[in-house]
């Protein structure tokens, strides 16, 4: 049996809540809470009764039923002060208290047709706006053929199925389907009406011009709330492949977007009052600072994670962040215990691997923590690896792959992946992590001129990096550069007094003896004691 009430059916036997015939994203337990909240609508249902009905009985903390309820509200309209639908009965519970009627089978409203009208200028008989998701949304509009050549909007259709599938990967964003999205073919539309009648803050519109072999196609990237644009890129190729040109193109636009999305997001959490803020946007605030790197950025995302695992006991990218706070504390000298903080890291690890095992940025940041902090490369790359089965255009998931793979001695692989990841993302705030595991591989091959080169961009982007100035301080001495590879050595010992020849294995996991004892001579010539 289905529940209607308002504009909205929730169906229990497809695990779904529509609005206007539209689903609406919810999650498995914000699903389950509306349930049981709307079956029991008869009476108050006790934190003890949604413990039990919800989380299995699991003790959780007040905040966290406070916060699903809060997203319960958001995906029926409904908020804490008007309370119309879901009513908060002080020290006793909650309690569902919209009329309700059971729904048949084929009984569910529909959309409206197009929207008509009246002399007034405004849509007459047009569905309500549906209520925005839990997490970023976005469509992907049909783009145009600008080619002048019909038989081409085969692969103009193409492209875009190609970049919604990939962004489809992408687990914390919330995707329309191609044949939502492809209703507004031929057609002349206002974002601002698609966000409306779709239920999505972000809008992606193209278009495709050939001309004889080549096609250039330019995408743009708006926040259909606003109006604003929040990136634009032209991507060009020839039709010597058609199929792999499609491939490339999508892999390019969801690359470039998905750190814009990313951005979006955080700048969209910062602005909300801290009274207002869920665990989704705690985690955005925690890869804000993440992506700064500095010691009290770490601190602070450490926090925010903390937090919004606090807010949500099974949110795995927020393990996966907080335990990839750990391992940076480690490799940049900034832990004060640091047996605890290690163990510390592999638990939030384990946590964010064994809660996201379909979850690519939780398998990523939690694979990498994992090999760094255990020791465990091999089993890190193979959490990174299904990481990018999952989503192939994450690109940290290509460039902390990449870093592991330098300390197993697989540069060459490394490399490629390292140069993929930058392909990827050539604006990504991480670029430095890119450019000092790219560092790590020319060095551990002997190249010390491209280590240096690519070490000094790293500290261009973040000039605290503890690794980017070793590899400076160890390419100098080994080509010979004594002078300034001491230079870099006073820098070293200033950022970490600690460090020795002798505990260099246990700061990286490098795996290869040969690998090690290079690293171990480069800075032992630079003045490093034993």
């Amino acid at each position: 049996m289905r529940f209607m009430f308002g504009d909205y059916v929730l169906d229990p036997g497809r695990r779904e809540l529509t609005l206007c015939g539209q689903v609406v994203a919810v999650g498995p337990k914000v699903f389950d809470l509306l349930l049981h909240l709307i079956t029991n609508r008869d009476r108050v249902a006790s934190k003890d009764d949604l413990l039990q009905a919800v989380w299995g009985g699991r003790i959780v903390s007040e905040s966290t039923i406070t916060s699903h309820i809060n997203a319960v509200r958001k995906a029926i309209g409904d908020n804490g002060e008007e309370q119309r639908l879901v009513r908060t009965v002080a020290r006793k519970g909650f309690r569902f208290v919209g009329e309700i009627s059971p729904g048949e089978v084929g009984d569910e409203r529909q959309p409206d047709g197009p929207n008509i009208k009246d002399g007034s200028g405004e849509p007459r008989g047009a569905p309500p706006a549906l209520v925005l998701p839990n997490k970023p949304s976005i469509t992907v509009l049909p783009f145009q053929n600008l080619s002048g050549d019909p038989e081409q909007q085969y692969f103009t259709d193409g492209v875009v199925e190609d970049i919604i599938t990939a962004l489809s990967r992408v687990r914390w964003l919330f995707v329309i389907a191609r044949n939502s999205s492809f209703t507004y073919k031929d057609r002349a539309v206002d974002v601002k009406e698609v966000s409306r009648e779709l239920g999505v803050r972000y809008v992606l519109e193209g278009s495709v011009r050939k001309l004889g072999n080549k096609v250039r196609i330019t995408g743009q990237l708006i926040d259909a709330t606003t109006g604003t644009h929040l990136w634009a890129e032209r991507f060009e190729g020839t039709f010597d492949d058609i199929f792999e040109l499609q491939d490339r193109i999508a892999e390019s636009v969801v690359g470039a977007i998905a750190p814009q999305l990313e951005r979006a997001e955080i700048e969209r959490a910062k602005r909300k009052p801290t009274e207002s803020l869920d665990a989704y946007d705690y985690y955005l605030r925690g890869m804000a600072n993440l992506h700064i790197g500095t010691r009290e950025a770490i601190e602070a995302a450490l926090a925010l994670f903390y937090k919004a695992i606090e807010l949500d006991p099974e949110f795995a990218s927020a393990y996966g962040g907080a335990a990839w706070c750990h391992f940076w504390r480690k490799l940049n000298g900034w832990m004060t215990d640091r047996a605890e903080e290690i163990a510390e890291g592999g638990r939030l690890a384990r946590l964010a691997v064994e809660l996201g095992r379909n979850d690519a940025v939780a398998l990523t940041r939690g694979g990498h923590a994992l090999g760094h902090l255990t020791g465990d490369l091999d089993g890190g790359i193979a959490l990174i690896d299904r990481a990018r089965l999952l989503n192939p255009n994450f690109a940290p998931a290509w460039f902390l792959g990449g870093v592991l793979r330098v300390f197993r001695g697989e540069r060459e692989s490394a490399i490629e992946d390292l140069t993929h990841a930058v392909r990827l993302s050539p604006l990504d705030p991480e670029m430095f992590r890119m450019q000092a595991g790219t560092a790590l591989a020319h060095f551990f091959s002997g190249s010390y001129d491209s280590a240096l080169a690519w070490a000094e961009k790293a500290l261009g982007n973040l000039p605290s990096l503890l690794v980017a100035v070793a590899l400076v301080a160890a390419s100098h001495a080994l080509a010979g550069r004594i002078d300034e590879a001491r230079q870099a050595m006073q820098r070293l010992r200033t950022l970490d007094p600690s460090l020795r020849v002798s505990n260099l294995k246990d700061w990286l996991p490098i795996h290869r003896p040969e690998d090690l004892a290079r690293f171990a001579d480069g800075l032992r010539l630079a003045g490093l004691p034993e």
